[in-house]
């Protein structure tokens, strides 16, 4: 890791099941991000204003409602309209295979669904953040 890489994980909308993203916030910290954790039932808003008051380099969103391909455009939109559409935006949860190469044409740069290991998750977030930064360098 080129430095600490702080990553929001957030859960937008009604969903009430935040066990997974917590599991994720701590695997993260674990592996030495910087992790903010929003709570549960968030807007699209506040995920975006968490992104910008915190400076993240990544947003990590846990979404197990079936309203991805709902929240997640919106968030996508956001972080755009307030000149943040360099985060690095992943996405998990339950959230079928026919919707993973839509979330993907938005600009999400992984869907990471149940069963996917730990540390698998941290180390692909570091090494793209690790290129981002490298070419961003350049």
């Amino acid at each position: 890791m080129n430095r600490p890489y702080r990553v929001v994980v957030a859960k937008p909308g009604l969903d009430g099941h935040d066990r997974g993203a917590k599991v994720i916030a701590r695997a993260l910290r674990d592996a030495g991000f910087e992790v903010v954790y929003t709570g549960l039932h968030q807007t699209p808003e506040q995920v975006v204003q968490a992104v910008v008051d915190e400076d993240a380099d990544a947003l990590g969103l846990s979404l197990l409602s079936g309203a991805h391909l709902t929240l997640v455009p919106k968030i996508m939109a956001q972080l755009a309209a307030q000149g943040r559409g360099d985060v690095l935006v992943v996405v998990g949860g339950i959230i079928p295979e026919r919707d993973v190469p839509v979330l993907l044409r938005e600009g999400v740069a992984e869907v990471f669904t149940p069963g996917a290991p730990l540390p698998s998750i941290g180390a692909w977030l570091e090494a793209a953040l690790d290129r981002r930064e490298a070419r961003q360098a350049l």
